[in-house]
């Protein structure tokens, strides 16, 4: 692929981006509880996402300093949100996963979430749904996998 074509590439995928983040604020929105602030509902989306986790993944998915993660984790603790637990395996190593609260408060979250979305496709034809389908399967297999 020449530079140029590169760059074209590049620079539609920075338009993607931010058109994910603009659309992600749009679904989520209002969506967390009051008690709880945003750092604190990222971290449980992410677990709700990913369980079961370490903190250690958090802070780096997150973004957010091991110390400010703990101390994070132990407010949504002592909220009855998340609980840790040991790794068989290795005793010095700990799983955190939401409890059942924070399980039912990430469900609720999640189906208005879907409700929004779903909204936003009422006007999609069967073809397009297939289309969009396969485009976010191939997004995820070619651009955001983990390695």
């Amino acid at each position: 692929m020449d530079p140029k074509t590169q760059e074209a590439y590049f620079q539609q995928f920075l338009t993607f981006i931010t058109s994910v983040h603009e659309v992600t604020y749009d679904l989520t929105k209002d969506i967390k509880p009051d008690d709880i602030t945003p750092v604190q509902y990222s971290i449980l989306e992410y677990i709700a996402v990913s369980q079961p986790v370490t903190l250690s993944q958090i802070s780096e998915c997150k973004h957010i300093s091991m110390p400010n993660t703990s101390r994070e984790l132990k407010k949504l603790t002592e909220k009855n949100l998340c609980e840790k637990f040991d790794v068989a395996e290795d005793r010095r190593k700990q799983f955190i996963r939401l409890s059942e609260a924070g399980q039912a408060m990430m469900n609720e979250a999640f189906q208005r979430i879907g409700s929004r979305f779903l909204s936003r496709l009422s006007d999609t034809s069967p073809e397009e749904l297939e289309e969009i389908n396969r485009a976010l399967q191939l997004l995820q297999s070619k651009v955001f996998y983990q390695e």
